[in-house]
């Protein structure tokens, strides 16, 4: 199978030596996740009701939140905030201590109603500058693999992280910090309403899947969260210390668009 690619977008993604080098090695095995049959898959759960999606694939992973909220009552206030309402719920925040340094909350960038969503771990210093997610040397690489997807932000995409706040040395969030935005990043879910959830590292795949599995062994598959599906790839900024990698990010991308194609 022949990928469509453009040499312009995988040059700016330095993958074009590996496309150059060899097109066999661009061939995409998507290996669907099979549940057996005796199995009853755990449904995911909801802070509230959710409005119909068309049914998945049976292949489909059923994942559970990742987190219980410790405040009910808190996520339940937060299940029906606006966006308005919601971005001044997550600059006023002080649920965890990451708000203690912060420069400001970085909430999420992009259409309010976008297809696409994509969610990473957490602002660093240059997003807690700008108030805005992916900037800087990883957001122009994650910039490039939308492009080379046929995508852009602030159109088709709308991009959050599992945390508001830079954690202190761009160390990754613990999982008290992760579950005390869970209600913010679970509000944004709603409001959007994406009809595909991509997973950028780590964080991001455990905070959706519930999975502490390793990236390699969940990549390739589709998952599901809150009835949504979920594909994981590796995050921009460890693409830039691991450029082979980013041939498996670009395969990913294609599940996702094919993913997205079928649903």
């Amino acid at each position: 199978m022949k990928l469509p690619y453009d040499e312009d977008y995988l040059r700016e993604m330095e993958l074009w030596p590996f496309f150059a080098m060899s097109q066999q090695s661009l061939q995409i095995s998507i290996i669907p996740t099979v549940i057996a049959e005796d199995a009853t898959p755990v449904p995911p759960v909801a802070l509230r009701p959710q409005s119909a999606r068309p049914s998945l694939s049976p292949h489909a992973v059923q994942s559970t939140t990742y987190f219980a909220p410790p405040d009910p009552e808190r996520a339940a206030r937060i299940a029906k905030l606006d966006w308005d309402a919601l971005k001044i719920e997550a600059a006023t925040c002080k649920a965890c201590g990451l708000c203690k340094q912060r420069k400001q909350a970085v909430l999420g960038v992009g259409a309010p109603e976008a297809p696409w969503l994509f969610v990473g771990e957490g602002p660093g210093g240059e997003e807690d500058d700008q108030g805005e997610p992916f900037v800087g040397p990883a957001g122009k690489l994650l910039d490039a693999m939308l492009a080379a997807t046929g995508l852009q932000r602030g159109r088709e995409v709308y991009i959050a992280n599992v945390v508001k706040c830079r954690p202190p040395g761009n160390r990754n969030p613990s999982a008290e910090e992760a579950l005390a935005c869970a209600p913010l990043l679970d509000r944004q879910i709603d409001l959007v309403q994406p009809k595909l959830v991509v997973a950028l590292g780590k964080i991001a795949l455990t905070r959706l899947t519930g999975s502490d599995a390793s990236m390699a062994s969940m990549r390739g598959k589709r998952h599901e969260y809150r009835g949504i599906p979920v594909i994981a790839t590796y995050h921009p900024a460890y693409l830039l210390r691991n450029l082979p990698d980013k041939l498996k990010a670009w395969e990913d991308l294609m599940l996702a668009k094919k993913t997205m194609a079928s649903l």
